[in-house]
């Protein structure tokens, strides 16, 4: 094999695939890196769940497959000089030269590698800044916690033209609704994916239309010569709408900016698992926080309260400024209906229904 390719382009196509390269191969075979060099430049990982490929423009001389140590291959390629790299296979061996540079980098046995998932059929597509927005605002309420797959996922429910996004940890619950380009009219799909495979394929996939796929209980995603293919997680998932769904008898509308500034600024003297606390009035909320060996922080912001004359929420700092920076609306509506029940942040639209909703619990206060 041998190829010749820019060296911004490699750097790019190795970076991506070789982000599900696992930490821990059950398998050697799993930390490399496939590359095949044929009418293009094709790049690949797969981990038995996660899979990865990007496909690249390439002056191939012989065509040919190479299986590589990938996280060693990510270092080189983004440290090399601005100039063209060159790959050619010499037995064991995989000659890498850019510049003055050379390595040597000791081959591993393609034949050992796992055949690639093939892609499931499409199911429509989305453009890249929509979808990356909605992953970014659901995925914060996404358990890290392994014991409990359900709540490591993201769960897509799609009908028609019509999609759904939640997550939850048992403490908060967040939800996004959208619209995109079906494939078919009629298209019904409920599934878990693994939230952290979403966040990363959100992050690299901004540009362009995203092409979504599902069957056979994995799912896939591609743009612009990137795909990613995940096993799903099991489809169980609680009720969250009716959650989410409540009558409030009390709201506040703040603007989101201010009002985060001020809990990040008072949350510098909130010791570990201690409460902000959040005192709503008729024009302003009073930010607290502290009071223990750090000290202690208060902040006001104006805010427009109705249904009530005062309440005061807790909370965990953390928790409630996920809720606040997925709005992405000037103002944020924060429902209430007593200190000791949860409450519900969404965007303020308008007259229109609200997109992106967050119901995060309170704490109780001594």
């Amino acid at each position: 094999m041998k190829f010749r390719v820019s060296r911004d382009v490699l750097a790019d196509a190795v970076a991506w695939a070789a982000r599900v390269l696992p930490s821990r191969p059950v398998v050697p075979v799993l930390s490399g890196l496939l590359i095949e060099a044929s009418d293009e430049l094709s790049l690949a990982a797969f981990d038995y769940d996660v899979s990865a490929q990007a496909r690249v423009e390439a002056d191939v001389a012989e065509p040919g497959k190479v299986l590589i140590p990938g996280r060693l291959l990510a270092e080189i390629s983004r440290s090399l000089p601005a100039e063209d790299v060159q790959i050619v296979t010499e037995g064991a061996e995989a000659i890498l030269t850019c510049g003055s540079a050379e390595f040597g980098l000791i081959t591993m046995p393609v034949d050992d590698f796992p055949t690639l998932p093939t892609m499931p059929p499409g199911i429509g597509a989305i453009g890249g800044g929509v979808f990356a927005s909605a992953v970014t605002q659901v995925a914060p309420a996404s358990s890290r916690d392994d014991t409990l797959p359900m709540l490591t996922g993201i769960r897509v429910d799609i009908e028609g033209e019509n999609v759904a996004m939640a997550a939850t940890d048992r403490y908060r619950i967040a939800a996004r609704d959208f619209t995109w380009r079906p494939a078919r009219p009629d298209v019904a799909v409920s599934a878990m994916v693994p939230a952290k495979v979403l966040v990363e394929v959100a992050k690299s996939l901004r540009g362009g239309e995203v092409l979504i796929a599902m069957g056979d209980g994995v799912a896939g995603f591609e743009s612009v010569g990137r795909s990613t293919t995940v096993r799903l997680l099991d489809e169980q998932f609680i009720d969250y709408r009716t959650r989410l769904t409540a009558d409030w008898s009390i709201r506040a509308d703040v603007r989101v900016t201010p009002f985060v500034e001020a809990i990040k600024r008072v949350a510098l003297v909130a010791e570990r698992n201690t409460a902000i606390r959040l005192t709503f009035s008729k024009n302003q909320v009073l930010i607290q926080a502290g009071g223990g060996d750090i000290g202690r922080g208060t902040e006001i912001v104006e805010c427009e309260l109705h249904g009530g004359d005062e309440i005061q929420m807790a909370f965990q700092s953390h928790f409630l400024l996920d809720g606040l920076t997925g709005v992405e609306t000037e103002l944020a509506r924060i429902n209430m209906e007593s200190s000791t029940r949860p409450a519900l942040i969404q965007d303020v639209p308008g007259d229109a229904a609200p997109d992106f909703r967050y119901l995060v619990m309170s704490l109780r206060q001594g």
